[in-house]
């Protein structure tokens, strides 16, 4: 989790457990239904360092980010 995500869910990081054949959405499903805050934020996803989509297929150990938005000036 990442800036206002962590700040939502109130950790770093939270391992959770899902289905075999899951989706990158399934996991985001699954966190969204856990930690109900993080349904009022947008963010992007990231499967082990990488940007990606909900119909990416997760694995066990894999390690996924939820990033806000990134402003400036």
């Amino acid at each position: 989790m990442f800036a206002s995500l962590r700040e939502r869910v109130g950790e770093n990081s939270v391992e959770i457990e899902v289905a075999e054949g899951a989706t990158l959405g399934d996991v985001v499903v699954s966190l969204t239904a856990q930690h109900q805050g993080l349904s009022e934020h947008r963010f992007t996803t990231a499967l082990n360092g990488r940007y990606a989509t909900a119909t990416v297929p997760v694995s066990d150990g894999d390690e996924v980010a939820l990033i806000p938005p990134v402003s400036g000036g």
